[in-house]
């Protein structure tokens, strides 16, 4: 979703939608000059939010879904749904839907790490970016955040793609 905050990107993925497939449409369509175009089309296709089919750039719809639902899984808040001592740790470390400072104490981390590894769905591959985006809502740390997560064993990591293998999770 942090793709889509900068005018640019936002203007080229919205010519996407509406239809435009190579790039001429892209920039007509957009007012964005060309080369900020292809800049703002390569930036998206990395975080998956276009693609390249024989026909040009589409956009991805899918893939915006799932980051609406995951946004939608957890938002920054201080309405916890957990245990008390959990809800006492997690409003000691945040406040107006910001991760004030990353818990030195493991207990307290590992409760903060577990609250913010709802970010994820399980069985779901992110991106670097992926991750990134969705940690930065919560902490100007994402690598911190990101390390504290794979070393706690909330996320795995390979080949700059995360997964979920950790955490409290709700079952329907």
């Amino acid at each position: 979703m942090g793709l889509l905050g900068e005018p640019e990107r936002f203007r080229v993925a919205a010519a996407v939608a509406l239809g435009s497939r190579g790039i001429d449409d892209i920039v007509s369509l957009s007012g964005v000059p060309r080369r900020a175009a292809e800049r703002a089309v390569a930036r998206l296709i990395s975080g998956g939010l276009l693609e390249r089919d024989d026909a040009g750039y589409r956009f991805a719809a899918e893939e915006l879904k799932d980051a609406s639902r995951a946004m939608a899984v957890i938002q920054p808040t201080e309405d916890f749904d957990a245990p008390t001592d959990e809800v006492r740790v997690l409003r000691s470390f945040i406040r107006d839907g910001r991760l004030k400072t990353i818990p030195a104490v493991r207990s307290k981390r590992v409760v903060v790490l577990d609250y913010l590894s709802r970010l994820f769905e399980p069985g779901r591959r992110y991106p670097e970016s992926a991750v990134n985006e969705s940690l930065s809502l919560w902490h100007e740390d994402v690598a911190t955040l990101r390390r504290h997560l794979v070393d706690e064993g909330f996320m795995q990591r390979h080949n700059n793609e995360y997964w979920r293998t950790g955490g409290t999770f709700d079952v329907d």
